[in-house]
């Protein structure tokens, strides 16, 4: 009876095993296909929604996207990267999209590999000078990036001259889109603009004082009219502040 008994702990305890197993590969599917997301903002709190696209989302139906979810009120839309490459939508994006009644702003990827002078003169000559668009962004991230960073000083310098360049040529002071690795690594206890931190996770926790502007909160988000997923975010404050920024 001891040894029958001993069987059947073992066997339940297997089975659950294999259940959680289960859910677990359930769970990463499902992530992996957008049928959910880890955070889900406040609304009382965060009302405002944006999204950032690139040609990785394809050919966008802005009226069906601002039709579809209500709370969107701002895109952010990749310019360029690098010092010499432009995304091929960024000039369909940007009017479809001011066209629909979105706010939008430009940004930029970061390259380690170039100089942060030749990275802001090249995406200033792609810039649209409309008055009414929301401040430039950068993108500082590992991730699709050289694959030997420089030192933090050496990375710090360059973006200095980015940020540097472009506020002084469009007269507002940019965003940095930061993960939180690379926010660690090179922002960490140094002076820095306004930050638009990605964090699928949990909400951004960084040091008091060090707050942010826009947060990324999902990566694998599904809105009407863009056939790929898509960058969720939400700004840090109520519509009439988006509208001041």
């Amino acid at each position: 009876m001891v040894w029958w008994g001993v069987r059947a702990r073992v066997l339940s305890v297997l089975l659950a095993a294999s259940s959680l197993a289960a859910l677990g590969g359930l769970a990463a599917v499902g992530f992996q296909r957008g049928w959910y997301r880890l955070n889900h903002p406040d609304q009382a709190r965060y009302p405002v929604w944006g999204i950032d696209v690139s040609r990785h989302q394809g050919r966008i139906d802005w009226a069906a996207v601002v039709a579809a979810e209500p709370r969107l009120r701002f895109a952010y839309i990749k310019a360029t990267e690098g010092g010499d490459w432009k995304d091929p939508r960024f000039d369909e994006n940007w009017r479809a999209a001011r066209a629909a009644g979105l706010r939008v702003g430009p940004y930029h990827f970061f390259t380690f590999c170039r100089s942060g002078d030749d990275q802001a003169r090249h995406f200033l000559s792609v810039l649209p000078r409309d008055a009414d668009t929301l401040p430039p962004a950068v993108d500082l991230e590992f991730g699709g990036n050289c694959r030997q960073p420089p030192d933090r000083e050496v990375v710090q310098r360059e973006l200095a001259s980015w940020l540097q360049e472009v506020e002084r040529a469009v007269g507002r002071r940019p965003v940095v889109y930061v993960t939180e690795d690379a926010y660690r690594t090179f922002l960490e206890g140094s002076a820095h603009p306004p930050l638009w931190v990605r964090n699928v996770v949990t909400e951004p926790g960084l040091p008091p004082g060090e707050g942010w502007l826009f947060w990324q909160f999902h990566h694998r988000g599904r809105v009407a009219g863009i056939p790929a997923f898509v960058d969720l975010d939400v700004f840090h404050a109520d519509r009439e502040a988006l509208d001041r920024l």
